[in-house]
């Protein structure tokens, strides 16, 4: 493919945005490519819809509210864009529909799902289910990329920018606050959940990136990594096809 690979984002909050777009330029690497943050930025034709993962559920059912039901049938969604990101911390599944003062559908998901974890993969995986239902969807859509962290953006960036952390010795996927270990690192180099301070250090983010995809390193991660390139292989298919 010649032109930039066009990704629309929706996520909890901007600071999201930043993690994920230096994630995107260590895996596609040399390709290039355009990614928009459609919720909550540059969102204001979806509404009032808040942000957090009440403004995800919120964008996510109006979606399926304009595809008949279903993301995947929702024109608006993919309109210009070759893939869509759905991204909730997965700290989310220990929370109430009435912690964000929703009435939950009957066909919502149950809240909570939290497990256990270690593993985190038994949140996730319930987790995912519960952000499909909102959807209006029982599988990944085609050309959709789910983004799940464990527990939530912020433990993606202390294994980036504080690999010695404490919290890493005792599983960083499985800290319940990893934002609070941002604020306890030396002076020079702390950093707060803020917009600015994120792309300030992004192109640490980026670099370290191949470390949190490493085996045995954070799973949650290579798993967006994985079907993320699944998805783009699909989606180069479906256009060599329509091209041939």
């Amino acid at each position: 493919m010649s032109d930039p690979l066009r990704i629309a984002l929706v996520a909890e909050g901007p600071t999201d945005g930043v993690v994920i777009e230096s994630a995107l330029k260590s895996i596609l690497y040399e390709r290039p490519f355009v990614l928009k943050q459609i919720f909550p930025e540059g969102s204001t034709s979806f509404g009032e819809l808040g942000t957090g993962w009440i403004g995800v559920y919120r964008w996510c059912r109006q979606s399926a509210k304009r595809g008949n039901g279903s993301l995947s049938n929702d024109q608006l969604a993919f309109q210009n864009f070759d893939l869509l990101i759905l991204h909730v911390d997965a700290d989310v599944a220990g929370f109430n529909y009435a912690d964000g003062s929703v009435i939950p559908e009957a066909s919502d998901g149950v809240l909570p799902c939290n497990q256990p974890c270690p593993p985190p993969t038994d949140s996730t995986d319930a987790l995912r289910l519960v952000l499909l239902s909102w959807c209006g969807e029982i599988q990944t859509p085609v050309r959709t990329v789910i983004c799940m962290p464990s527990k939530s953006t912020e433990a993606w960036v202390v294994a980036s920018l504080f690999p010695n952390d404490q919290a890493m010795q005792q599983g960083i996927e499985c800290h319940p606050d990893a934002e609070s270990r941002l604020g306890q690192q030396p002076r020079a180099n702390r950093i707060r959940k803020k917009r600015r301070d994120y792309e300030g250090r992004a192109s640490e983010l980026v670099v370290a990136w191949p470390e949190l995809v490493a085996p045995g390193a954070l799973g949650e991660a290579l798993r967006f990594q994985e079907e993320f390139l699944e998805a783009v292989a699909t989606e180069d298919a479906r256009e060599q096809n329509e091209q041939a």
